[in-house]
């Protein structure tokens, strides 16, 4: 029997989140079931469930793919020598998650939501959403103690309170987005920008 390579495992594993996106952004949350995301990945069952035992699974892998493109974005930020301010990492951070709201296969941000609302009454997905929302927010602190460090943030201030603060904005942004659809990056930053020059 032929051996299965890390990237065929990785490449079908990404066939199933994708499936499942799909499935999430135009069913919802709810009526999404894995017998739904099994027909759309093409894949049998057994294979689906090789990788996946739950919807729930599944959620935090679409969670872990979407944060794991945020890590790489504050590598990035973090990486350059030049002064780094609160605001301008959360302008990088909204435009970010436009761009990956807009890849295929559907907006993660409305996975996103719809995952937000069941947190409140799943166990497992509140877990889930607690431990990937932190390691955000956690980004934002660090953020923070660089703007301190670069002389661009009260040094007084607790970069854990920056950072609560900074994180709300996300949430703010999405929902506006998903919702009323009149806002974008530049519009948020500029109505940011001029609050807090008040």
């Amino acid at each position: 029997m032929p051996k299965v390579t890390e990237e065929h495992r990785l490449a079908r594993r990404e066939q199933i989140v994708a499936a499942a996106r799909a499935c999430m952004n135009a069913e919802g949350f709810h009526k999404t079931t894995m017998a739904d995301v099994i027909r759309e990945s093409g894949l049998s069952a057994g294979a689906v469930y090789g990788y996946f035992k739950s919807k729930e699974e599944i959620v935090a892998a679409i969670a872990e793919d979407a944060l794991g493109t945020v890590d790489e974005l504050f590598e990035n930020l973090l990486a350059s020598d030049e002064p780094l301010t609160p605001l301008a990492a959360l302008e990088a951070t909204i435009e970010h998650v436009v761009r990956v709201a807009t890849t295929p296969p559907g907006d993660v941000t409305r996975v996103a939501v719809q995952a937000w609302a069941e947190a409140l009454r799943n166990d497992s997905i509140r877990e889930v959403a607690k431990g990937k929302y932190c390691q955000l927010r956690n980004h934002f602190v660090v953020i923070a103690r660089r703007a301190q460090a670069d002389g661009t943030l009260d040094p007084d201030v607790d970069p854990e309170h920056v950072a609560q603060v900074m994180f709300s904005m996300i949430p703010g942004f999405v929902l506006q987005r998903l919702l009323i659809g009149d806002i974008t990056p530049a519009t948020y930053t500029a109505g940011l920008r001029a609050l807090l020059r008040s």
